[in-house]
This record gives structure tokens, C-alpha cells and sequence, in this order.
């Protein structure tokens, strides 16, 4: 097709959830409140880690870095539903829609990285105490980040760029509340085949990549928790994984209820579950590391504490 076709479409329209006033206006305070407790819950796991040096650690640095990703996950989509609902509107730009889809694919892939390196983490804790501190030292911990950071910025920019060679020549009508990459894909009018094989290779590695290391460190994990003879060590060597493996099973049991089905069977349920995956996991991970961590309800409980003390007179 024609370059110049490309330029047709300049903004995208975004069904959202519902086109009841009534649901809207429910769903506009709903979001209002996940997010802001989203922000609040993710920035007081940040400020704790970060002003407490008794959590300096490297377990308690990835959960550091996986609150900030998890707050920018959230503020990709969350911000430009609550305007569009205030400026009484539905439209997002080209541009915008591709920023927002590049930050998306980002922050989607990041948080399976820092949940990979975090299980590496508890395996070393676990399986090689007596080289955990040298193994871990805090270059190596920033060098994992680093890393993270570049690859999937690069796999974003690969995907950003290759839908932008796309032609949208009519249907600019987007059914959900974000510019979700397969939604925006099936609306283009051009061949979608090099980016159905990207998705499909580099994606598919960007996916199964993280959730083979850390289903291949449980594995260990677990074999050598199953040595310790005592029930009580069984159950503290267990504890510092809890709260992980819960965020995992949320993190990639959603991701696979909504992206590895069969493209024809994409509907309203997929669109929940993209809310649940997009804007309820960043607001529950900060509570299922505080409220099944010691370590976290403490370094909390100093901070507000902190806080209090301040603002006394």
C-alpha cells in the first residue's frame, strides 16, 4: 500500500469499558481510587527500602525497583482513561497511541525481568548461602537491572517501530480503555505478517525466556528445601519465597489467560482480565510484600512511624 495512505489516521477512538453514563462515572472513581492507592502503596514500598538501611539488600533492591516499574506500569494507561472521562471525550493521537503502546510493552516486560532476577536472588539465598554475599554484591544487582532495562526498551522500540509502518486506512475504533498492541494490530489495512512473526518469535522469547529461569530456580529451590530435616526450617526457607511466587502466579497466570489463547477468541473477557493484569496487579503487589514480609511491615511501620515524629509539634 501506498506511504502516504498512512497518514489517514491521526487519531484512534477508545471504546473504554462501558457506554452507560452510569457505568462510566462508577468506573471513573474506581479507577481514580485503584490508582491512587496504587501510587501511594508502591511510592511508601520505595521510600521504606530506600531510607531504611537495615532492608539494604539485594532482594529488597529488585522489590525497589519492581514497585517503580509496577507505578509506571500503572500511570501508561490509568491517566489518559481518567482525563479522557473528564474532558468528556474518547480520542487519543497517533502519537500518543504509540508512545503509550512502546511504555506498555516496556513496563510489561520489565516486570517479568525483575521477577526473574528476583527468583535468581532466592535461589542463591537458598541453595548457595555461603556465596550469596559474594555473588551478589551490588554491581552485579545493578548490572542485572541495567541490563533489564536495555533489552526490554530495545524489544519495545523493535515492536513501536514496526507497528508505525503500518497503514490504518478506515476503522480507528480501538475496543478498550488503552492502546493494547493486538487490538491496535488487527485494525491495520496493511500486511501484518513481519509483525505477527516478531510476535511470535521475539515476543515469544521476551515471555518464555524469564518464566523458564524462574520456574528452573523454584525447581532448585524446592529440591533443596525438601533436604532440611527440620519442618520449622522447611517453613522459613519458604517464607522469604511467598510472597514471589504469588506475584508470579498473578503476573503470568493473567498474561497467559489473555495473550496465548487463539487471536478469534479475543472478547470482553480478555478485556477484564487486561484490567486486572494493567490495573489491579501494580495495586496488590505492594500489598502481598507487605503483608506476608517481616522484614517490609517493619521498615513501614518505622517510616509512618518517622513521620508521625516529624509532624509533631
Amino acid at each position: 500500500m501506498d506511504r502516504e495512505n498512512q497518514t489517514i489516521i491521526s487519531e484512534f477512538l477508545l471504546l473504554g469499558l462501558s457506554s452507560q453514563p452510569e457505568q462510566q462515572q462508577i468506573l471513573f472513581w474506581l479507577f481514580l481510587c485503584v490508582y491512587l492507592i496504587t501510587v501511594i502503596g508502591n511510592l511508601l514500598i520505595m521510600l521504606a527500602i530506600g531510607l531504611d538501611t537495615r532492608i539494604h539488600s539485594p532482594m529488597y533492591f529488585f522489590l525497589a525497583n519492581l514497585s517503580f516499574v509496577d507505578l509506571c506500569f500503572s500511570s501508561v494507561t490509568v491517566p489518559k482513561m481518567l482525563v479522557n472521562h473528564i474532558m468528556r471525550r474518547n480520542s487519543i493521537s497517533y502519537v500518543e497511541c504509540m508512545m503509550q503502546m512502546y511504555f506498555f510493552i516496556t513496563f510489561t516486560n520489565m516486570d517479568g525481568f525483575l521477577l526473574m532476577v528476583m527468583a535468581y536472588d532466592r535461589y542463591m539465598a537458598i541453595c548457595r548461602p555461603l556465596h550469596y554475599t559474594t555473588v551478589m554484591r551490588p554491581g552485579l544487582c545493578i548490572l542485572l537491572v541495567a541490563i533489564s532495562w536495555v533489552i526490554t526498551n530495545l524489544h519495545a522500540l523493535l515492536h513501536t517501530l514496526l507497528m508505525a509502518q503500518l497503514s490504518f486506512c478506515a476503522d480507528n475504533t480501538i475496543p478498550h480503555f488503552f492502546c493494547d498492541p493486538y487490538p491496535v494490530r488487527k485494525l491495520s489495512c496493511s500486511d501484518t505478517f513481519i509483525n505477527d512473526l516478531m510476535v511470535f518469535t521475539v515476543g515469544g522469547a521476551m515471555f518464555i525466556t524469564p518464566f523458564t529461569c524462574i520456574a528452573i530456580s523454584y525447581v532448585f529451590i524446592f529440591s533443596n528445601v525438601m533436604k532440611i530435616p527440620s519442618t520449622q526450617g522447611i517453613q522459613k526457607a519458604l517464607s522469604t519465597c511467598g510472597s514471589h511466587l504469588t506475584v508470579v502466579s498473578l503476573f503470568y497466570g493473567v498474561i497467559m489467560g489473555i495473550y496465548l489463547r487463539p487471536s478469534s477468541s479475543y472478547s470482553a473477557v480478555d478485556t477484564v482480565a487486561s484490567v486486572i493484569f494493567t490495573v489491579v496487579t501494580p495495586m496488590l503487589n505492594p500489598f502481598i510484600y507487605s503483608l506476608r514480609n517481616q522484614d517490609m511491615k517493619l521498615a513501614l511501620r518505622r517510616l509512618i512511624l518517622t513521620k508521625v515524629i516529624l509532624q509533631m509539634p
